[in-house]
């Protein structure tokens, strides 16, 4: 996702939230900042007869991530489904309601909280310096590339998963939240590219539960997130196979569209303000609240669906029961009642209200992960980089779901 400065407002007419290209190659900062002074609750109709509402206001946002009663997620939560009821609806954790989207969270949350993780630290410390080790080669590094492969490093670790993988599961993840990118897709097209994803990623959980099923580890439910949920009860009874392998594939994804943007997109911005990566590298009372910046002004999760569940009024627009809602996370983080300067990247900003990794109920499971995963990765860029040159253009992802920086070649001046 393009991160830009609006100059102008975009006419009413011409706004477009549903074109990934208005993510990759358009300015959707411009779209939501006129949303926000001007149409804060906005309906799209789609060519093809479909249309939805989009929320831009933090507490509007807030509201629709929030308020599970009347905005339900069983139905689907990402804008390219828009309309059509999602086959895991209810089975799944990310598109399940309170109180079964508790009971299947609570113990996976668990094995994710600051103590659970601290032992696997030494590993994904380990894993993040390999990701990085080519930095500092003298050679062009594509930032982009590394980034986006970042997350995968703990999702594979807590779930288990064998590194010889992980090139592609994350190359499947990105065909699932960007089918529309030409890098990603595959013959037939975006239909195709979906179909072959959820083929690709199904077929390899299901594997990877039968395999632990055949050789069951000496504590099952505490071994990683896939014994878990393969131990797991939720009204007296286990899922289903066909409910574990739904669910493994919800965090995989989860975890696989958030992290890296944060780095790619604040390095971006500092190519031109040097003096403040130097003051966030030299301060380590910074590190967390530039982290927190980071995460606020890359919002790599671009928005959520929501489903209207009865008639229900947003700032005097009246949405029907059955209706979309889509809850913008970048512009919530934009919002100038919230944030002052909003378009400022300011490392110390305090306080910061972000909600890069979502609100309510369906907050990122995997949130003090990432933030681990954040640490450690600029501990080290922090320690090994003096300046970053850009080397090359950069790409961005085309997706109205998952902002990212697929490529973004740079040039590294190490340390004395």
């Amino acid at each position: 996702m393009r991160i830009t400065v609006p100059r102008a407002n975009v006419p009413l007419q011409d706004v477009d939230l549903y074109d990934p290209l208005t993510f990759s190659h358009g300015d959707p900062h411009a779209n939501w900042c006129t949303l926000r002074h001007e149409e804060p609750v906005f309906w799209q109709q789609l060519p093809d007869g479909r249309g939805f509402w989009s929320v831009t206001k933090y507490d509007d946002v807030c509201r629709v991530l929030g308020e599970h009663e009347s905005f339900t997620s069983s139905r689907g939560a990402i804008l390219k489904m828009l309309g059509t009821p999602d086959p895991a609806g209810g089975r799944q954790m990310a598109v399940s309601d309170p109180p079964r989207h508790t009971h299947v969270r609570r113990p996976l949350y668990q094995l994710m909280t600051p103590s659970a993780l601290r032992p696997q630290i030494p590993r994904i410390h380990e894993a993040v310096r390999k990701l990085l080790a080519p930095m500092a080669s003298g050679d062009t590094w594509d930032m982009g590339a590394a980034m986006t492969a970042l997350p995968m490093i703990v999702s594979g670790i807590l779930m288990g998963l064998p590194e010889e993988d992980y090139p592609d599961l994350v190359r499947s993840g990105l065909m699932t939240v960007a089918p529309d990118d030409p890098e990603y897709q595959v013959e037939g097209g975006v239909e195709a590219t979906l179909h072959q994803a959820h083929h690709d990623l199904f077929a390899y959980f299901a594997d990877q539960v039968r395999r632990r099923r055949r050789k069951p580890p000496p504590n099952l439910a505490d071994s990683d997130l896939i014994g878990r949920l393969m131990t797991l009860r939720v009204d007296g009874s286990k899922l289903s196979e066909g409910e574990i392998v739904s669910n493994c594939y919800s965090l995989l994804l989860g975890a696989n569209v958030n992290t890296g943007h944060a780095v790619s997109a604040a390095i971006l911005h500092l190519l031109d303000d040097p003096a403040q990566y130097e003051k966030w590298a030299s301060d380590e009372s910074l590190l967390k609240p530039g982290i927190r910046e980071a995460l606020r002004w890359s919002s790599p999760v671009i928005h959520f669906l929501r489903y209207a569940v009865e008639d229900v009024e947003i700032r005097g627009r009246k949405i029907r029961k059955d209706d979309g809602v889509v809850a913008w996370i970048p512009s919530a983080n934009r919002d100038e009642d919230v944030f002052t300067d909003p378009f400022r990247f300011d490392v110390g900003r305090r306080p910061n209200r972000e909600i890069a990794f979502g609100h309510g109920p369906h907050r990122c499971i995997g949130a003090v992960a990432a933030q681990i995963t954040l640490e450690l990765t600029l501990r080290e860029i922090f320690a090994r980089v003096e300046r970053f040159d850009q080397a090359g253009e950069i790409a961005h992802l085309v997706s109205n779901f998952t902002a990212g920086i697929k490529h973004f070649p740079l040039k590294v001046t190490a340390r004395r």
